[in-house]
């Protein structure tokens, strides 16, 4: 007996069951928000492709031709791309985009500086220090 999802009848007697395994390349491109590439590639790679949605309803199905079996593996990926920080947008808004939280993704902010808050938070610690130094 032959494991097939044809179906068939005695009209089809004398007619050959035939299979053909394809070979796609899937590609997914996710993109995440995180405070730098250790985090990004941690919460990338507990992503990724939903095996249980491959199935059967993914493939072309008509003319007496049936879908036999659906897999998916994993071959290879990218390292993480850095694309832009999140910044204020005080290109547009000014400093009503501070006050207001108009932000923007900004392609040309160095991945590595500071946010407005840690920028808020060093100086404030640096002042408090100069204050303890000077017995403030």
């Amino acid at each position: 007996m032959i494991d097939t999802n044809i179906t068939y009848t005695q009209k089809d007697e004398g007619k050959n069951l035939y299979r053909k395994k394809t070979y796609y390349t899937l590609v997914i491109e996710q993109e995440v928000l995180a405070k730098d590439k250790d985090e990004a590639d941690k919460l990338l790679n507990d992503c990724g492709i939903n095996h249980a949605a491959i199935g059967d309803d993914i493939t072309e199905t008509k003319d007496g031709v049936e879908t036999y079996m659906v897999d998916a593996d994993y071959k290879d990926s990218d390292t993480v791309e850095y694309i832009g920080k999140v910044v204020y947008d005080t290109d547009n808004y000014g400093e009503e985009a501070i006050i207001d939280g108009y932000v923007k993704i900004d392609d040309y902010a160095d991945e590595n500086a500071l946010s407005a808050k840690e920028e808020s938070d060093v100086d404030t610690s640096i002042n408090l220090e100069w204050e303890r130094k000077l017995g403030k």
